[in-house]
C-alpha cells in the first residue's frame, strides 16, 4: 500500500481565529502548539501536534463550520471524563455517544462551530 497513515488533518476557522484556536486546542484540549513555516505564517491560523499526527486551524474567508464531517482525537484511558468536564466547564456542549467496539466517545464542537469526536479506551 502507498498510503502509509495520516499525517494532519485540517479543519477550518474564521480570519482573526488564532487566540481562539490557541485556548481551545492549546488550553482546553491540551495540544501542543508547533510554528509553522515561514512562508505559510501570512495565511494565518495555528498548527498543533497531536500525538504523532498534526492538527491544522487554517484560514478559510467564506468559512462555514463542518458540523458533519470530523476529527476524531483519541484521549489517553482514563482521562475522557475529565476533558469533557474541563470543555463543559468552559462553556462547551459535550455530547456523550456511548461505547462502541472497545471505546467510549462523545461529541462537541471547536469555537467556530466544527464538530470534533474524542474517544478513549474503556478502561
Amino acid at each position: 500500500m502507498d498510503v502509509r497513515g495520516i499525517d494532519h488533518v485540517q479543519v477550518a476557522a474564521p480570519p482573526g481565529c488564532e487566540s481562539e484556536a490557541r485556548r481551545f486546542y492549546g488550553k482546553l484540549l491540551g495540544l501542543t502548539e508547533l510554528a509553522k513555516p515561514d512562508s505559510l505564517r501570512s495565511r494565518g491560523g495555528a498548527w498543533f501536534e497531536a500525538g504523532q499526527q498534526q492538527l491544522h486551524v487554517g484560514v478559510e474567508h467564506d468559512f462555514t463550520p463542518a458540523r458533519k464531517a470530523h476529527p476524531a482525537l483519541l484521549v489517553a484511558a482514563g482521562r475522557l471524563d475529565q476533558l469533557a468536564d474541563r470543555l463543559a466547564a468552559a462553556g462547551a456542549t459535550v455530547t456523550w455517544d456511548g461505547e462502541l467496539s472497545g471505546v467510549r466517545r462523545f461529541y462537541t464542537a471547536d469555537p467556530w462551530g466544527n464538530r470534533l469526536e474524542l474517544l478513549s479506551p474503556i478502561d
